[in-house]
């Protein structure tokens, strides 16, 4: 966890910003992190970062366009030099709040204030909502930190806090996150939420204000029933989701459930994430092939040591990500190297 010290400044930076922006991970902890500090403050923009491994430096061009006076990064695991190069010539601000455990690039920049809880010598990977939260602490917000933990694989200490406000929403004997995420309500609307971060740019930037708007989390179930941009989207993504998931389970080994699958919808990362539920025992890896590049979901016991293995045997692969869960990004053509290797180490 981040020390008092760190949560502290954190809060004064964010007290000190005028015109934040928030670039943020595409995902569930990701979005959740920006909206607990746009609530907290009431002012700044959000951008939804897609670019691997590092942030594109055209991000910092977006920056400029928004007139921002700080720029908060979240959940990402890097930065990259040319977007920190572009940053440090509009002498902005950054504070970077992740939770990765990998090792980084040393940025040169004296304006870069970083945030991360596995850097320090007695380690941990609260996920970024998490960390948001510990900084902001309104109570109100305690569903989008159950949210955004859940939807990482993480049971925050804040389950009965969050019980005791919404228990229609959780349910009995409830012990791991993931269970939370595929049986009970709060858990549906962390699934939509990342089905909802699979539309456009402009819809994105609707679900982040609307999220910023929600009183309580049974907005999220009204606007889901809706025909709104986000519960159209929804109800469309989970009827594709879920004839993806039933081919996949088809295909389970001994130890290993490989699933490979293409067409316009990237989702191998929920994939992977309902399958380690559905198989425990399990490897699992789901690969999305898009023309020359193709994601890579790996989820199982210690498969980030996995695939530091793999990635060197294979040309321009980028990847990594936590323990028991990662993610990769291939040239298609090297697939079939990356699955033998995968196999000759999971036998």
């Amino acid at each position: 966890m981040l020390t008092k010290k760190q949560l502290s400044e954190i809060r004064s930076h964010l007290e000190r910003a005028q015109n934040p922006i928030f670039l943020f991970d595409n995902d569930v902890d990701g979005i959740c992190s920006y909206v607990l500090l746009r609530r907290f403050i009431g002012r700044g923009k959000g951008v939804a970062v897609k670019s691997h491994p590092n942030i594109d430096a055209g991000y910092a061009k977006r920056v400029q366009e928004l007139n921002g006076d700080y720029v908060f990064v979240l959940d990402r695991h890097n930065l990259g030099q040319d977007f920190v190069n572009e940053i440090s010539l509009l002498q902005l601000p950054i504070v970077w709040i992740d939770h990765h455990d990998v090792v980084v690039e040393k940025y040169s920049y004296n304006m870069l204030h970083s945030y991360n809880p596995s850097h320090r010598k007695k380690k941990s990977s609260e996920p970024t909502t998490y960390l948001c939260y510990s900084a902001t602490k309104r109570a109100e917000d305690i569903w989008l930190v159950m949210i955004g933990c859940i939807a990482d694989h993480y049971m925050p200490d804040i389950v009965d806090d969050f019980v005791e406000r919404y228990g229609i929403l959780w349910g009995k004997d409830i012990t791991k996150p993931f269970q939370a995420l595929y049986t009970t309500g709060i858990g549906r609307f962390a699934r939509a939420i990342s089905f909802g971060l699979k539309d456009s740019i402009s819809h994105v930037v609707q679900l982040q204000n609307f999220l910023i708007s929600c009183k309580t989390p049974y907005d999220i179930g009204q606007e889901l029933e809706s025909k709104s941009a986000f519960g159209t989207k929804y109800k469309d993504t989970l009827k594709k989701y879920n004839v993806l998931l039933e081919e996949a389970k088809t295909v389970a080994g001994d130890k290993l459930l490989f699933y490979n699958y293409s067409g316009q919808m990237s989702i191998s990362s929920d994939l992977s994430n309902e399958l380690s539920y559905l198989f425990p025992k399990h490897y699992i890896c789901v690969t999305y092939s898009a023309g020359p590049m193709t994601n890579v979901s790996l989820r199982g016991d210690n498969v980030q040591k996995i695939l530091a293995e793999i990635l060197p045997l294979i040309g321009k692969a980028t990847g990594g990500g936590h323990r028991d869960a990662v993610g990769a990004r291939i040239i298609t053509e090297d697939l079939d190297k990356f699955r033998s290797a995968l196999m000759e180490r999971v036998k």
